[in-house]
């Protein structure tokens, strides 16, 4: 998380998961990873999943046109219809720009 990330767009994924095949979504959730990692103007991923199910990630992309390239790849439009089948209760995505970015880690 050092990365200035102003300028960046940043995709939020916020989302509920149902308590359905974790096999089937840790492997689609790797396999999005690698991919996302290989697409133009790709900048990062954080994410994070409490017990409760709520799951936050955030997506970094070098501009809005790499961003809605990743919304509409294939690959990711086929595990977005298995999730909403399968894996989630509920999700919402918000797109922004980063104005400021900075980090700080102790040591």
């Amino acid at each position: 998380m050092r990365d200035d990330r102003t300028g960046q767009i940043v995709v939020i994924f916020l989302s509920r998961r149902t308590a359905v095949d974790d096999a089937g979504y840790a492997a689609a959730a790797e396999a999005m990873d690698s991919l996302a990692k290989s697409q133009p103007g790709y900048r990062g991923i954080e994410s994070t999943r409490g017990p409760d199910g709520l799951g936050i990630t955030l997506s970094f992309w070098a501009d809005e046109g790499s961003a809605l390239a990743w919304r509409d790849h294939p690959e990711h439009k086929t595990i977005r219809d298995t999730g909403r089948a399968r894996w989630y209760e509920s999700y919402e995505v918000i797109v922004c720009a980063a104005e400021r970015s900075y980090a700080w880690a102790k040591g």
